[in-house]
């Protein structure tokens, strides 16, 4: 392969990573659509046999406790649940889930998620279908699972994850494997964030940009925490978002919910930090809008330098006046 993976700027990644800490959670029943309907950000009848997408589940506040994907398995969806949050995530579902008889919401154990990073590895688990997506969300099945197109890295080098439900392996031998950190400085290149144990119910999804992510549906009907979501985006509340930042000077990357501070006062937290080399690394963090532009500093370490890094998507919020009267 002519990409050299000793090079860790995720922009020039390839290869997979079997995704450890995700578990494959599938919904069954007469009730799976409305059940979804009712609990998450995203549109269930847009959840289709070729278009997966991202959602939110949130708190009656609006903060999320959990942003997964949803697949189409015929009648079924499958969704993905980090390992950290599952107990929590899906003991706060089952009790609505109480309300549709005869539907069921369990872990999948013999299935697994693997990231692929460029094209050579969605072919390996895929064959020449993998060709036909094209952006983000698209999907197309094989007889192990299914290749679901995710965010690009910056530069248009692509991304995907193969969920596989089979059991024959996925023809990714002769392929590098990937750390850890490769995935996860990936993601945070792509602008894609996602929960711990200390973000959980932090945040309205909006504030983890996840309306850039096709992750919320704002015409959709009535679910937990709508109310909260509609009105931050219809009236213009949004003061915070998630923006990604490069670091320096440091041998530890922040733990998730540190501080960040301008002008000696906190104005945004780590939302995902990882190394990307001895002594930088790269992280997302919601800040507020009119502090983003100061200096900024890590509260715990004030020797790390910041620097803000464009995200691959516009956030038009940003740049939009607050409304009068509101």
């Amino acid at each position: 392969m002519s990409i050299n993976n000793h090079d860790r700027a995720p922009e020039n990644l390839a290869g997979y990573l079997p995704l450890a800490e995700k578990r494959v959670v599938r919904i069954s029943g007469a009730g799976t659509d409305k059940f979804v309907q009712g609990q998450f950000s995203q549109n269930v009848d847009e959840i289709t046999s070729e278009q997966s997408l991202r959602a939110a589940a949130c708190t009656p506040k609006g903060r999320a406790y959990l942003l997964t994907r949803f697949v189409r398995d015929g009648d079924d969806l499958l969704m993905d649940v980090e390992d950290e949050l599952a107990d929590a995530a899906l003991g706060q579902l089952k009790k609505y889930l109480m309300l549709f008889r005869g539907t069921t919401m369990e872990a999948q154990p013999q299935a697994r998620i693997l990231g692929l990073i460029g094209e050579q590895a969605a072919i390996a688990v895929a064959g020449e279908p993998a060709r036909s997506l094209e952006a983000p969300g698209q999907v197309t099945r094989t007889d192990q699972g299914f290749l679901v197109r995710v965010e690009d890295l910056p530069g248009g080098n692509p991304r995907f994850e193969f969920w596989q439900t089979g059991d024959k392996p996925a023809g990714l031998a002769e392929l590098p494997e990937l750390t850890a950190e490769q995935w996860q400085a990936a993601s945070i290149a792509a602008g894609v964030p996602w929960l711990t144990g200390a973000t959980t119910e932090a945040y309205v999804p909006q504030m983890l940009n996840l309306q850039h992510l096709q992750g919320i549906h704002f015409k959709k009907g009535c679910y937990t925490g709508q109310e909260v979501i509609a009105r931050m985006h219809f009236l213009g509340q949004l003061k915070k978002s998630l923006f990604r930042l490069d670091f320096a000077g440091t041998d530890t990357a922040p733990a998730p919910g540190s501080k960040l501070m301008a002008d000696g006062k906190a104005i945004g937290d780590v939302v995902n930090a990882v190394m990307t080399g001895a002594t930088q690394g790269t992280l997302l963090a919601v800040l507020r809008h009119d502090a983003a532009n100061k200096p900024l500093q890590l509260a715990e370490d004030e020797s790390a330098t910041l620097t803000v890094v464009d995200l691959p998507y516009p956030v038009p919020e940003r740049d939009t006046p607050e409304p009068e009267n509101t």
